[in-house]
């Protein structure tokens, strides 16, 4: 599955349907991808994404590392991947 996605990936660079920026996003799980990951300067716990989809769809989202919430908590981005995400974004934030 993963090759057939990037096989349509250069395809789509290929044909200009796909700018190249959306070829190199921050950080991905599943079918959503989320760059500009910064934390928040009042509050440690928090983290601040933008995040899209391979629609096209984009957001900005807050999530609390503490609990794993994010702000808001229904948009036009898969929750389900986006809460992935975001837990994944906190261990790396952790981490470093």
């Amino acid at each position: 599955m993963k090759t057939l996605g990037a096989l349509l990936l250069a395809i789509g660079l290929l044909l200009g349907a796909v700018q190249p920026s959306a070829a190199s996003p921050g950080l991905c799980v599943g079918l959503v991808c989320a760059d500009q990951i910064q934390r928040s300067e009042r509050l440690p716990w928090q983290l601040k994404l933008r995040v899209s989809d391979q629609r096209g769809h984009h957001e900005r989202l807050l999530v609390d590392c503490r609990d794993g919430v994010l702000s808001p908590r229904e948009g036009l981005v898969d929750r389900g991947y986006a809460a992935a995400l975001a837990k994944r974004a906190c261990r790396i934030a952790v981490e470093s």
